[in-house]
């Protein structure tokens, strides 16, 4: 059912094919939010008021089959936002929220702060997610989120977004058809085609919501200067159907593809 109420713009909607995101305020309470860090303090086996124990630069907790992250995922306002930029109908409702790179303040290299994006298919059990592939179609991946569960300032490690790399990258993968590129191999110039792109950081209190193109380039970023964790998921929107840049009724998703492709 659409939820008019909450229907994006069409700024919004122009700024994520021109940008490849759009922030999504108060995409679910601040009430929540705090209830899901709770639930994500506990998985991390530290201790809210021991730093002491907060002894790794990142945490991972893997998938937790919790209600509350499964609310968080389906407000109305994000089921607007779903059906504004992929389309009503084609994509799959979240059902969890895992995994959460949680960064804790430390001097220490986390190792992952590397630009990339997030790749979507490949051999199911395969350990090594450098041979994990994407192609043009973006098979298996109609968003990136991003999902505050903390307050995220600008000493906060936020998530740096490439704006406009969406477009390098279809560019990339487009010789390459449906077989598409492994990580691996993505990452083997260091995204240098998106090097000139400016940059944008996902801020914004708990509860706010970055909804990315699956082809956006991003990087995490260690936490050197905060002194308070950093709690994010970064779940894809999977697609219930194939994309496809060349339908009559392309969404936001699809016209950026498509227009990658046109244009020089």
């Amino acid at each position: 059912m659409p939820h008019h109420d909450f229907a994006l713009s069409a700024a919004q909607l122009e700024q994520f094919v021109h940008d490849g995101f759009v922030r999504i305020d108060e995409a679910f309470p601040r009430e929540l939010a705090d209830a899901c860090r709770r639930v994500l303090w506990l998985a991390t086996g530290c201790a809210e008021d021991a730093p002491s124990t907060w002894t790794r630069p990142v945490v991972r907790v893997g998938e937790i089959p919790n209600p509350l992250f499964r609310e968080a995922a389906n407000t109305p306002k994000l089921h607007a936002a779903y059906d504004a930029l992929v389309g009503p109908g084609r994509w799959m409702p979240r059902g969890s929220l895992g995994t959460f790179p949680i960064r804790f303040p430390s001097p220490d290299d986390p190792g992952d702060c590397g630009w990339h994006i997030d790749v979507s298919f490949g051999t199911e059990g395969e350990p090594d997610f450098l041979k994990w592939r994407a192609n043009v179609a973006s098979k298996g991946r109609a968003l990136l989120m991003l999902f505050l569960f903390s307050d995220v300032g600008d000493q906060d490690a936020p998530t740096r977004l490439r704006v406009g790399s969406h477009f390098d990258i279809v560019r990339r993968l487009e010789p390459h058809g449906a077989e598409g590129l492994t990580l691996g191999e993505l990452a083997s110039t260091d995204f240098a085609e998106s090097s000139h792109r400016p940059e944008a950081v996902a801020t914004g209190p708990a509860g706010t919501v970055y909804l990315c193109h699956p082809f956006l380039v991003h990087a995490a970023q260690p936490l050197l200067r905060g002194d308070r964790p950093r709690f994010l998921a970064q779940p894809p929107l999977l697609p219930r159907e194939p994309l496809d840049p060349w339908r009559d009724d392309a969404s936001p998703v699809e016209r950026a593809i498509r227009m990658a492709l046109v244009r020089p």
